[in-house]
């Protein structure tokens, strides 16, 4: 698998895992042997694992969280370090999202997950991102 569908990939993972309240595979997407940072949106930041994994937990336990879905990621890989930005549709308001990943082993795990507000979505004709040079 190219390593930008793979980055895409765990990023999917990440938002399927809070649309399903899965705790589980939300905590075990998360780096282990990097510090990792989180900012909610309205939240002070978080770091280090212990804490973002327990602000995952109370998001995920709690039965009116929002709906979050993920629209127009666009990966950037830089080595062992990648990001992908993407808006989030959030009930009817929407976010920006910036979720940073680092290679572990042969996995890419989040190092970081961060969203605020946004002015709206993207147009429908914006889904598909503009192509880079090689």
């Amino acid at each position: 698998m190219p390593e930008r569908d793979a980055v895409l990939f765990a990023n999917e993972a990440f938002y399927r895992a809070f649309a399903d309240s899965d705790f589980e595979t939300m905590a075990g997407l998360w780096a282990t042997a990097e510090p990792v940072t989180c900012i909610h949106p309205g939240w002070p930041p978080l770091t280090g694992r212990d804490g973002v994994i327990e602000s995952w937990r109370r998001i995920l336990a709690n039965g009116q969280a929002p709906k979050v879905a993920c629209v127009q990621p666009e990966a950037f890989i830089l080595g062992d370090v990648a990001f992908v930005i993407c808006y989030e549709a959030v009930d009817d308001n929407a976010l920006v999202a910036t979720n940073l990943f680092r290679r572990e082993g042969r996995q890419w795990k989040l190092v970081h997950h961060q969203a605020g507000p946004a002015p709206g979505l993207p147009p429908e004709e914006a889904a598909e991102p503009a192509p880079r040079p090689n």
